[in-house]
């Protein structure tokens, strides 16, 4: 049994979403052994009848030839909105693959966490307590790039969306209520741009100890980076495999000029010390030696720890959990530990640190109540109501 709708099945389902005003969306990739993940398959619905029910297609990206324009116009129109489950690798691959835009993106696993659940909740976990349904999953660890696919297969991936709308739209309802459907858009806006394309900059400024190197070995570590990726994609292997981390750094302080001075460096031995493969790494490091030296750039120093922010780190972990119980959030939508760490050390140092828990919805939330706070104006208490005990904000009255 194979997959892939024709060419008007794909324009029937965009006429129908525009229709509609919704999809769902979900994908099938494979990862391993690669450069880039490789799309699989891609599963759509849309509302069909005013019924509840539902047409579901499920795409085969795989051939080069396949014409997803009209699917692409649709998750580009920001009137149509697009419903995904943990969707940030699926808009990627998508983006990727279909060469667009994808507006207007609803994600369960977010919105979930605004009404109450896990911030981190499968879809099965909220199909389950949501809508009271239960789905068998049975495929999950098959080989998607396979054709032709299984039964087991297209029912496994079908069932990944044939309640995705259902479930989007009883969330909306849940937060319209609570009236924190903004909020949870204002979360979903980001996964629009996500993206699986690699940054030559990015990855060289995460390469382990960069900061270490000196400003001419800088540029060699730049030049061997390009080299990687691009032998890399051309063979279509994951970035490790051609030349490890580690070793990349390795050549690039020891900037070797022989096969011989290549072949003593750890990790690049073997076949990759000799023969083409050790051409092309020399030739790497001589493009370095060409380029001017590259000093690390003066980064602002954020302000240390001290050992007496532990104490107003709790505390405003305290306020935190408080305002999220009474809010009913998950609470890792808030903040994590090193948001709190940097709030704290900033405001010792007079200034505010850029971190997430101080900027939209969090702070109307929170945020600028966690720096009254630090700052001496809001205090906590323990409240025993009766039904057990919990932390109690009060807001000091201003002097005069």
């Amino acid at each position: 049994m194979s997959a892939g709708p024709s060419a008007p099945s794909l324009v029937s389902l965009a006429a129908g979403a525009r229709a509609a005003g919704r999809i769902a969306l979900d994908t099938e990739f494979m990862g391993e052994g690669r450069y880039r993940t490789l799309l699989c398959l891609i599963q759509l619905a849309i509302p069909e009848s005013g019924d509840g029910a539902e047409r579901i297609v499920i795409v085969d990206p795989l051939p080069e030839d396949m014409d997803g324009s009209p699917l692409a116009e649709v998750l580009a129109d920001p009137a149509i909105q697009v419903v995904v489950h943990a969707g940030r690798q699926d808009i990627a691959l998508i983006r990727r693959r279909l060469k667009t835009e994808v507006r207007n993106v609803f994600d369960t696993q977010v919105a979930a966490g605004f009404a109450g659940l896990g911030a981190q909740s499968s879809y099965d976990s909220l199909l389950a307590e949501i809508l009271g349904l239960r789905v068998a999953k049975t495929a999950s660890f098959t080989r998607w790039d396979a054709r032709p696919l299984s039964p087991e297969q297209l029912a496994y991936a079908r069932e990944d969306v044939v309640h995705l709308l259902d479930l989007a739209e009883e969330l909306e309802r849940r937060l319209e209520t609570l009236g924190r459907l903004e909020w949870a858009r204002e979360e979903c806006e980001p996964l629009e741009r996500s993206s699986d394309e690699r940054d030559l900059d990015t990855v060289f400024s995460r390469l382990p100890r960069i900061a270490s190197l000196s400003a001419t070995s800088r540029p060699l570590a730049r030049e061997l980076v390009q080299w990687r990726e691009e032998t890399a994609a051309r063979q279509n292997r994951p970035v490790q495999s051609v030349l490890g981390d580690a070793a990349l750094m390795e050549v690039a302080k020891r900037a070797p000029s022989t096969r011989e001075e290549l072949a003593k460096i750890r990790g690049v031995g073997g076949a990759s010390g000799s023969g083409r493969r050790a051409d092309e790494l020399l030739g790497a490091v001589r493009r370095g030696h060409e380029r001017p030296p590259d000093p690390a750039p003066e980064r602002p120093r954020q302000p240390p720890p001290k050992p007496d922010d532990a104490p107003l780190v709790a505390l405003g972990e305290a306020l935190l959990r408080a305002r999220d119980r009474e809010a009913g959030l998950a609470y890792e939508l808030l903040a994590a530990r090193a948001d709190l760490q940097a709030i704290v050390a900033a405001r010792r140092a007079g200034g505010e640190a850029d971190v997430r828990t101080l900027q939209g919805w969090r702070r109307k939330l929170v945020g600028a109540e966690l720096l009254e706070l630090l700052d001496g104006g809001v205090s906590l208490s323990v409240l025993d109501a009766g039904r057990g005990r919990r932390v109690r904000v009060d807001r000091r009255a201003s002097d005069g």
